[in-house]
Parts: C-alpha cells; structure tokens; sequence
C-alpha cells in the first residue's frame, strides 16, 4: 500500500518526527510505500489548495496520515479540508493532539480514524488489515466513530525501544535539515519522563496507559531506552551519511535520569564521534560524577527545565518541586565542568503574578545560565494545567484556536497592566536579565528596561518592533569592549551570555 504522511509544522521553529521516522521502517520492512511531506515556512514555502492537492494526487496514497501537536490543529483542519475534497482514502491523525483531543479530531468530521499513543506497532497492523481486507476496528490505539458514538480502542503495550527498527531517515529531506538547523541533529535515546508536570502531555498519556493495561506506573515501563549500542551505531551511520553536522543533540525528556547508561555512554562516544552534544537534565538528576562524565565526552551544554523563578507557582500551578538554590548550584555545578548551561523559562503561567514574574527574571539574572530560552505557556488540552487555567478563567479562546506556537504571544489574559508586562519582558527578556544582574552592564541596561516600563501600549507597539536591531548594536559595542552581557542569539527567543557566543564565533 501507499502510506502517505503528513506533518504540519508551520509557523514553527523546523521538527524532525522521531515517531514517522520509525513507523516509516516498519512499514516499508514489510513491503508499504512510504512518502512524507513536512510543511514548514523554513523549508518551502507552504502550498495552497491547488498545490496541496496536485500533490496529493501525484502521491496516489491508499492512506494519508497526518502528525499533529496542538498548535497546529487549525492548519492541520485547513489541510484536511483540502485533503478530503480531493481523496476519497481514509484520513488517519495521530500525534500528541490525537492523544488529547481524540474526540474533537473524530467529531469534526475530518479524520476517519485516530491512533493514541506510542502507535509504532498499532498502525503497522492497521495498515496490513487494510491491505488484507480485513476487519481494523479492533485494531489497539485506534479510535473512530461507529453509530454515531465515538469509539477508543484500549492501547497495546508501550514498544519495547530496543525491538524498534532502525529510524528511516531517507523519508525526510535530512541533508536540508541539516543545514537549515545550522548543523545541530537530533537525537533520543529514550522515552517517558518520571515526572508529573501539569502542563505537559507525560502525565495524561501514563494515565491513558495505566487505565487501559490496568497496570501501576511500575509496570508500565514507561521509561524506556535505546541500548548504547544502538545510539552508537546511529552516531556512526548518521556521520558517514551526511555532512556539515556541527552539533548532536539529545531530545529525551530526561537524559540523565539513569547515571549508570550516561556513564555507559560518555565511555563509548569520544570511540566513534569528537563532536560535541547535548542533552535534556533535571537538577535532581544530576551531580559531579554525571557532570564529568558528560564533559569528558564533549558534552558542551546541559539543558534544565526551571520554567519558573517563583517557587510558589513550580509547586502550586506546575507540580514541580525543586528549590532556587538547588537550581543554583546545579547550575554552578554544570559551568565548574567547563559545560554551558541552558535553561528553560515559560511566562504568563495561570495565577502567575507580577512578583512570580519578576522571581523569574531575578533568578536568571542571579544565577547566571549560559543561555535561556523562553515560550509563552500553552495550555495544552487534557493536561491539569489547561484545567487550571480554565477554571481560573484565564483562557481567550480565539487566541488560543489561532496560535501555531508558544513563542509569539500567550493565548491568556491577566488584565491590561499585567498583558503589557508579560509582553515587554517576552519581547527583550535578555535586557530585563541584564538589568537585575551584577554584570558590568547592569547599569546602562537597568536605564532601557526603565524607560520600557514607563511606555504606555501605543508607546510600546510604535518602539518594540526596533528591539531586535537596537540589542544587536548594543552587543555589538559591548562585545567590542569586553563587558559580559545577555543578548538575543540563534533565534528570537533565546538570550545567550556573551562569553559563550563570543568563543563560539
């Protein structure tokens, strides 16, 4: 059969679909045609309806199945649209939204079927009864509409990792990912997370698991790894294969929740790769020995989710508990290795207040990352946080059926003085950063983050649009001058410490 992917990706930073990737070589191991269209600005530019379906034609797909994450369901609907004015085959969704909102997808009437979950397994079989004739409605993972009333299937058992195929990187154009993400590649050597955050999918997707394989977290083996052999194997292939790779980067929730596979690990790679890399942490998962493992395997930066300066809404709103000095000396920690420290920060969180704002920055500015990227909260529905955030009544529900990313503007509101806060400090955080701190730039930085704060909204909307060129030809003098200073680098919402990008360049 002709399977026929589609992974909406607009107006959104470019992705690689680690899920399509493996699904794809499961498929065409057992004889499928696979093809996959990634719609992205950054790679090409995004079809019309003439163009969608000339091209939907031309792939003859006996199945179209779309990947969708939240923020992309409206143009995931547009497409669909188009989708089904042209073709009479059915129309699959999985993806996270698929997990969450299963029931909104099959009831708008676009979608014939759904997969839930960890689908590598579920639709390989889907697609063989397909082929077959055979009867798919009680297929694991699937969900669909039958007399009117929408039907989930239970989900079958997580894939074991090590089972799964090799990924199928000929599905995307990698060379031209590649180059666009200035050389960084993505890599995952596990999946599932052991923790319970309010605002992401982990906690609704182990609930789905345990109701359906009626089974305690334990049991469900929901955190699962790729063998170091095969991260290593991949790490080789991936090197002889492609060019221009600069940088390895681990996308698994939590890289280091094992010590005993990070030291596996950093013991084998310097064998096969003298690139450096990345990887995802959490400050109770780390300490000294981890640290010098991963420096001397060339890790050169550590990620850490903070999201929040205020520890009042980590345990309240975002059911995570870790102190600010811990945070601190993990920080401290990952710079006294010689690595670079990446922290991750989220604005405009429900009940957040003015002060809970402020402790984010403070805390920045106090323990000095070397880099941070911020977002915007995203209530993602089927999570605790979007129920907060709902009962509190913090929703506008037209910005949040439009938004395709949570790096623009936030989709809640707090009232106009706190609207126009969060904005100003979601505009030019890395100046706010800069005015709180003890660099030597603190001063002239402290003056430009006043006279922001004085500006009314029609003062802000005529200045903001300069900000991004005037924090150039500030950096720019400062770096001339030596001074230490955050300053906005490698996209739009990231602030990074001048003493990292300055080696870097």
């Amino acid at each position: 059969m002709n399977i026929f992917f589609i992974y909406p990706n607009s107006g959104s930073q470019v992705g690689f679909n680690y899920g399509l990737a493996h699904i794809a070589s499961m498929l065409k191991k057992v004889g499928h045609n696979v093809g996959f269209w990634q719609l992205c600005e950054d790679l090409e530019p995004l079809p019309d309806r003439e163009e969608f379906i000339r091209r939907l034609r031309r792939e003859q797909p006996d199945v179209i199945g779309f990947s969708v994450v939240t923020n992309q369901w409206s143009y995931t609907r547009t497409l669909a649209q188009w989708a089904r004015q042209a073709m009479t085959v059915p129309l699959v969704c999985g993806g996270v939204h698929a997990l969450v909102a299963g029931k909104e997808i099959l009831e708008s009437d676009l979608f014939d079927y759904i997969f839930r979950g960890e689908s590598e397994e579920a639709f390989l079989e889907f697609v063989n009864k397909l082929e077959r004739h055979e009867n798919i409605l009680d297929t694991p993972n699937l969900g669909y509409i039958e007399n009117s009333r929408v039907q989930f299937n239970p989900v079958r058992p997580l894939p074991q990792l090590e089972n799964l195929p090799f990924k199928d990187y000929t599905l995307f154009d990698f060379q031209k990912l590649i180059d666009i993400k200035n050389g960084w590649v993505g890599l995952m050597a596990s999946r599932g997370c052991p923790f319970a955050c309010t605002y992401c999918f982990n906690h609704k997707m182990v609930d789905i698991y345990r109701q359906d394989l009626k089974c305690s977290f334990s049991d469900l083996h929901y955190i699962r790894r790729f063998r170091v052999d095969q991260m290593i194997e991949e790490i080789a292939w991936l090197q002889n294969h492609y060019q221009n790779i600069t940088m390895f980067i681990f996308d698994d929730d939590l890289f280091t929740f094992d010590t005993s596979y990070v030291r596996q690990f950093c013991s084998r790679y310097p064998q096969v790769s003298r690139l450096p890399f990345v990887v995802n942490a959490h400050v109770g998962f780390f300490d000294e020995e981890c640290a010098r493992a991963l420096a001397g395997a060339n890790c050169k930066i550590v990620k850490l989710g903070v999201e929040s300066g205020s520890e009042k809404i980590r345990k309240h709103i975002l059911n995570r508990h870790m102190s600010n000095k811990k945070i601190g000396e993990v920080i401290h920690l990952i710079r006294k290795a010689g690595m670079h420290s990446s922290v991750f920060i989220i604005i405009g969180f429900p009940h957040e207040t003015l002060s809970d704002l402020w402790a984010t920055v403070k805390l920045l500015a106090r323990t000095q990352p070397g880099r941070f990227r911020w977002t915007w909260f995203f209530p993602f529905p089927g999570t605790k946080a979007h129920q907060i955030s709902q009962e509190g009544g913090f929703i506008n529900q037209g910005k949040m059926a439009n938004l395709t990313n949570f790096t623009d503007q936030s989709c809640l509101e707090f009232g106009p003085e706190q609207n126009l806060l969060l904005r100003k400090i979601g505009k030019i955080m890395p100046w706010f950063v800069n005015a709180c701190s003890d660099l030597p730039v603190a001063e002239f930085y402290l003056e430009k983050v006043n006279d922001i704060l004085d500006m009314n909204e029609n003062q802000w909307q005529d200045y903001s649009p300069a900000l991004p060129e005037l924090d150039k030809t500030y950096s720019a003098q400062f770096v001339k001058e030596g001074l230490s200073h955050y300053a906005i680098k490698y996209n739009r919402f990231m602030g990074v410490l001048s003493d990292y990008f300055i080696r870097e360049e």
